[in-house]
């Protein structure tokens, strides 16, 4: 069975989190695709060579989740080349049989306009940026304005901005508790997920 779970929003807003424990609570496979913005822009020299060559090992580099790799990453997404030499990456892993989940930033809009579920993750700038700073420490005030830059990057790039599908699905996590957030995400699923087994 093909089933596509779209899970887009901001940094720091939850989707990682609660994409991975929607992918296990259904068996789906699980791709973070700001996972590959992030290895292009921890790779250095030349992005477009970085993303055409990029292989599923380039993943799990220890550096990916620092605030460093993560600015790297909103940098090269804006070049179209990059993402154009991604999409195919995502597209083929979105129709997997079995069922993914994949989260980024224009999952719903862009990569998987067809997906059978869409969510948009999403919380206030201090949310997200008191979250970031509890994961990665620093100077509180500097991680808010790097959240806030980030975010007016993503959403004004020319080439897919970030923004909820018309037909997304929205999850405010500024007031939830995790296992919460985790809950309504996955009855949204389980509810499509239903329709779709009787249809």
């Amino acid at each position: 069975m093909i089933f596509t779970v779209a899970i887009d929003g901001p940094a720091a807003a939850g989707k990682g989190t609660i994409s991975r424990a929607v992918a296990d609570a259904f068996g789906f496979a699980h791709l973070d695709t700001g996972a590959l913005y992030r290895a292009v822009g921890a790779m250095g020299g030349d992005p477009v060579l970085a993303a055409r060559n990029l292989v599923p090992e380039d993943l799990v580099r220890d550096d990916l989740r620092t605030l460093g790799a993560g600015q790297a990453a909103s940098r090269v997404a804006v070049i179209p080349e990059v993402r154009a030499a991604l999409l195919d990456f995502q597209r083929r892993f979105a129709r997997r049989a079995g069922g993914a989940v994949l989260d980024g930033r224009d999952i719903g809009t862009v990569i998987c306009p067809e997906a059978e579920v869409k969510l948009f993750v999403t919380a206030s700038a201090q949310v997200r940026a008191h979250r970031r700073w509890l994961e990665l420490g620093g100077d509180a005030a500097q991680v808010l304005a790097e959240v806030r830059e980030r975010d007016d990057r993503d959403m004004n790039r020319a080439d897919a901005p970030l923004k909820p599908a018309t037909d997304a699905v929205m999850l405010d996590t500024s007031d939830l508790a995790v296992a919460a957030a985790i809950d309504r995400a996955v009855a949204v699923v389980r509810a499509r997920l239903d329709l779709a087994l009787r249809g």
